[in-house]
């Protein structure tokens, strides 16, 4: 059973991080946003894996590391939370409007999380660019819209955040995983 897996995911600057960074102050384990880091990573070692060069090559790291943070956390116990999951990257490739390869599918298909998915809604008082993060306001909300519709294919119910403060939308996340 997966029950204890659960995905945080939305648009870019609507308060993920800030919510996981919190959660995991509280002790629930959490799995750290695959892009983030890769793109950390790549800028590194001078790789071109990045959202600005190689976006296919992107997309294929991001599902490397969703999938390793899946089995990872698949026989933990107590419950986990992701920030992003797999079908986060069918939803990047469909954004940049790249094929979504079958393996990406199957993968999101086979590695199923709780059912119910946590959203967090665009939140353009609080929206800002960073290092790791060039999107626009426009481009978050197309990424928060494009996530509904590809968790919600998948069958996933999805549980919008209330926009509310970091330590009232820890409660709010507590609350519904039990």
């Amino acid at each position: 059973m997966t029950d204890h897996l659960h995905v945080l995911t939305g648009g870019p600057g609507s308060g993920k991080t800030s919510l996981i960074n919190a959660l995991s102050g509280e002790g629930i384990r959490t799995m750290p946003e695959a892009g983030r880091a890769i793109i950390q990573d790549q800028t590194d070692i001078g790789g071109t894996a990045l959202p600005w060069d190689d976006r296919k090559a992107f997309a294929a790291l991001m599902l490397a590391w969703e999938m390793r943070s899946y089995r990872e956390a698949a026989s933990a116990d107590g419950p986990v939370i992701f920030d992003r999951g797999i079908p986060d990257v069918i939803g990047y490739l469909r954004l940049c409007g790249l094929p979504v390869p079958t393996t990406a599918i199957r993968a999101a298909e086979q590695r199923r999380y709780a059912s119910k998915v946590f959203i967090a809604p665009p939140w353009p008082a609080i929206f800002q660019e960073d290092t790791e993060r060039k999107q626009s306001p426009a481009e978050a909300e197309a990424t928060y819209y494009t996530m509904i519709d590809v968790y919600s294919e998948l069958g996933y119910t999805l549980v919008t955040l209330p926009r509310m403060s970091v330590a009232a939308r820890t409660k709010f996340v507590r609350e519904q995983i039990g």
